[in-house]
């Protein structure tokens, strides 16, 4: 499904953690609107703190499984 937003190219940066933690697959699954506006959220951040501290939200989510941007979330 296409999404109807803008979408945002996913930074190396972005790419080479997710291949670090083994979450490459656990991203591509999730749909792309989720995808889309996890890589829109981390790119907005003005400062590396908050870079790093959304990033490591995103992973640790992919990780788990069970959450979205905070909201509860179950895949399908």
């Amino acid at each position: 499904m296409a999404l109807k937003r803008n979408l945002h190219p996913i930074p190396n940066y972005i790419i080479s953690a997710l291949e670090a933690e083994n979450l490459m697959e656990r991203y591509r699954r999730r749909p792309p609107y989720q995808q889309n506006d996890y890589i829109g959220w981390i790119t907005r951040a003005k400062r590396q703190e908050t870079i790093d501290k959304r990033l490591g939200q995103m992973l640790d989510e992919l990780r788990n499984g069970n959450k979205y941007m905070g909201m509860e979330y179950s895949g399908k």
